[in-house]
């Protein structure tokens, strides 16, 4: 018996330094010290973490939106220093494989959900290792959950990505706090996102005035690179919040234009543009968006419903143009999201046509640039508007529909 409970110890050590990065792969001099001095630190935080009881199966891991018999080969490496928008942070990932029914809950309710479920322990067990070491700013936790959804009356499961970013400070006032209310009430030093929009987890009064004050002063966030190391990974965005009036739109426009014309002149030929709408910024629910105006055809035989036409469009002609317009943008742009406005005739050229619209946000267009989202990940991520109409549109199944 004492032979196996040396064994089981000696697997939970092995398990948990397997679960912290190893000094030696941090490039920074200073992370990596801070690394090497806190090791141990770490490792007991990474104990904790794994042997918490949660609702749902929840993995330490350096990707985020991975299915589960992937994760289990993957590497769980994931707790480390990183810097994070000129802060030190203390850097947590993982994917809990809960799926939340969307129809039930709200964005908040979901974030509200892992929260509790899985962000409250994990700050639980690495504020107190990491409280008193002054050269630590905050702890930056990401989660992938799931939602489930019916397109078409076909269930769909995608992930979304949950980004809290805590002081130091305010982890161990979480941290040490008993009362459900007061662990609340510290969130007001906290900052949250979910797909990289900034979000409210309660509605009490005094938090709800507190996170606004914050928010409005804070940087928009994108989602953490899946897999970087600590100094690969990309941070908030010192920018204030999106001025959207006519002036701002044009004077961006103006800065934008001498790409906008090398875009037109290099891809006109496989995006079509329509000449008399040329690129521009739009504001859609609240958000700046560059307005790509373009002309798709398709022949006769691949007439159908409307979900069909806009799948196929999506398919024959948006999905190959994304990577070459986001080439023309070297360095991260200046607006929200890129629309596709597409006129789509069907047949010969008096045939009906259809206008279907794709609303886009950056971050997602840049994840399914680089592989990390498939098409119909990337389409649930936005919008879709089918003659002025907001729709749901299933790839699969509106392809092969002929009604």
């Amino acid at each position: 018996m004492r032979n196996l409970s040396l064994i089981s110890v000696f697997c939970l050590a092995a398990e948990c330094s397997a679960q912290v990065l190893a000094p030696p792969e941090i490039a920074d001099p200073a992370l990596r010290s801070l690394q090497q001095e806190h090791f141990d630190a770490l490792k007991a935080a990474a104990a904790e973490i794994t042997s918490h009881a949660y609702p749902h199966r929840f993995y330490l891991s350096r990707f985020l939106d991975v299915n589960e018999s992937k994760q289990q080969s993957l590497d769980q490496r994931s707790i480390r220093f990183a810097a994070l928008d000129k802060q030190t942070v203390v850097q947590v990932t993982g994917n809990y494989f809960a799926a939340y029914a969307a129809d039930r809950m709200t964005e908040a309710e979901r974030a509200r959900q892992t929260y509790l479920d899985v962000m409250l322990p994990i700050i639980k067990a690495v504020s107190p290792r990491v409280e008193n070491e002054k050269k630590v700013d905050a702890i930056a936790i990401e989660v992938s959950h799931h939602t489930r959804r019916k397109v078409l009356g076909v269930p769909v499961e995608n992930a979304e990505n949950v980004t809290l970013i805590v002081p130091r400070e305010t982890a161990a006032r979480i941290a040490s706090a008993r009362d459900p209310e007061d662990q609340v009430a510290q969130l007001s030093g906290a900052q949250l996102f979910v797909d990289s929009r900034p979000i409210l987890l309660w509605s009490d009064k005094t938090v709800v005035a507190s996170l606004n004050t914050r928010l409005e002063v804070s940087p928009t966030t994108r989602v953490l690179r899946q897999g970087a190391l600590p100094e690969e990974m990309t941070s908030p965005v010192d920018k204030p919040p999106e001025d959207l009036s006519s002036t701002a739109l044009a004077g961006r426009q103006i800065t934008l234009q001498a790409t906008l014309d090398r875009m037109v002149r290099n891809l006109d030929a496989q995006a079509h543009f329509i000449a008399y709408a040329p690129p521009s910024l739009i504001v859609f629910h609240n958000r700046s968006y560059l307005q790509l105006s373009l002309t798709a055809s398709l022949p006769p035989e691949d007439a159908g419903s409307q979900y069909r036409v806009a799948a196929l469009a999506f398919d024959r002609n948006v999905s190959r143009l994304i990577r070459p317009v986001l080439t023309c943008f070297t360095t991260p742009p200046d607006f929200s999201g890129i629309v596709f406005s597409t006129t789509v005739r069907v047949g010969t050229v008096g045939g009906i046509a259809q206008s279907v619209e794709f609303f886009f946000p950056i971050a997602s267009l840049r994840s399914y640039e680089t592989y990390d989202l498939t098409g119909q990940q990337l389409i649930d991520s936005g919008y879709v508007l089918v003659n002025g109409e907001r729709v749901e549109l299933n790839l699969q199944n509106a392809e092969s529909s002929n009604r």
